[in-house]
């Protein structure tokens, strides 16, 4: 079985937007007292705390809130610490985990019941009341958890859905995609799909926000206005970014049985500054991501490769020379083909991917 979300907007009234707000500011305060807990229990008797022993005291507290919701903030602590440990385990930066700042928790989960999607896309939530939801699109599968969120002045109610996993299909197209930032993808077949640059087109208007919020004073009704103004168009820039990435996996996962992508270290990447930006505009990660899971509920595959010297290899004979980044052409040296850059790249990351036995039956995993 495999998970899909469905994410909905919601519309609540002022009512129920203040006691949205109170809940997020209880599972905070639940959240922090309960970390606080753990680190004392640690620090003062070299013991541990785990779910099952936090959990068991919930039945003395009055938080006013659903009682699955309050579980659902203890198995959160618990992932966060889960995670550090396996961090630690794996010679990891650790990332201990972090008390939750005003306005820094921004949602809440209902992990089995108390929530109910009405007819005429109403939702129905427990100790709430009923909420109006725009459904642009109907939910598929069976649904497990419903997640309330709050971005900026926003809401959303986030449905994961439980899928049976689909059928493979036979593979029959294949193409290898070299990522860059000139073009967002440049595939084996020589087609090209272009950067929309969204940093770059919103510069100006989130220029113009930081400098309106710099000038407000600290604390003033105005300053938090215009934070969330600023907000709004960071949420701009982030839907619009997504709204492309979504139509070129699209694009790929309808079109193709067989994608390989490079596996890139993104991390060390932006450790250059001066591509740092750009790196972090186009969002290759995300695309991966985005084409991995819309191929697999398609019974396609997508597969990674190692990227070392695919720019710098000739597709046709394999000669390696050194390709600095400004040189876009390749010209091979031994047996004279000359194509571009990322084209050449694309072709040797489609020739260099070997499936392994599972992956001829199934689809891969969904890369995180």
């Amino acid at each position: 079985m495999s998970r899909r979300t469905f994410k909905y907007r919601i519309y609540p009234t002022k009512t129920q937007t203040t006691i949205l707000l109170h809940w997020l500011n209880v599972c905070r305060y639940l959240y922090n007292e309960l970390l606080a807990d753990r680190k004392n229990a640690y620090d003062r008797c070299g013991i541990g705390v785990n779910y099952n022993q936090q959990a068991g005291q919930l039945k003395y507290l009055n938080l006013g809130i659903h009682s699955q919701v309050a579980q659902d903030v203890i198995r959160r602590l618990d992932k966060a610490f889960q995670n550090f440990f396996r961090r630690v385990k794996n010679g990891e930066k650790p990332g201990y985990p972090r008390f939750q700042g005003k306005n820094r928790y921004d949602s809440f989960t209902y992990p089995q019941s108390g929530f109910t999607i009405l007819d005429g896309g109403k939702l129905k939530l427990s100790k709430i009341g009923t909420i109006r939801m725009f459904m642009h699109r109907e939910i598929v599968g069976t649904i497990k958890t419903c997640t309330i969120l709050r971005d900026g002045d926003r809401w959303y109610a986030a449905f994961s859905a439980e899928l049976p996993d689909p059928e493979p299909k036979e593979i029959k197209t294949s193409v290898g995609v070299d990522v860059g930032i000139t073009m967002l993808a440049t595939l084996s077949d020589g087609t090209e799909i272009e950067n929309p640059k969204t940093l770059d087109k919103y510069d100006s208007k989130l220029r113009k926000a930081h400098r309106d919020l710099s000038r407000k004073k600290k604390g003033s009704n105005n300053r938090n206005k215009q934070k969330t103004a600023l907000a709004g168009v960071y949420r701009k820039v982030r839907n619009a970014r997504k709204d492309c990435l979504h139509k070129a996996s699209r694009i790929l996962a309808d079109t193709y049985d067989q994608i390989v992508f490079e596996d890139l270290q993104i991390k060390n990447m932006v450790k250059n500054h001066h591509l740092a930006r750009s790196i972090h505009d186009a969002s290759w990660s995300m695309l991966i991501n985005f084409t991995t899971y819309k191929a697999e509920y398609a019974g396609g595959v997508v597969g990674l490769v190692n990227p070392r010297n695919t720019s710098k290899q000739c597709s046709v004979c394999g000669c390696i020379q050194p390709m600095p980044l400004s040189q876009r052409t390749y010209r091979c040296p031994d047996c004279g083909s000359v194509m571009g850059r990322d084209h050449n790249a694309a072709i040797n990351i489609k020739n260099r991917y070997v499936p392994t036995d599972c992956e001829e039956l199934t689809p891969v995993e969904m890369v995180a």
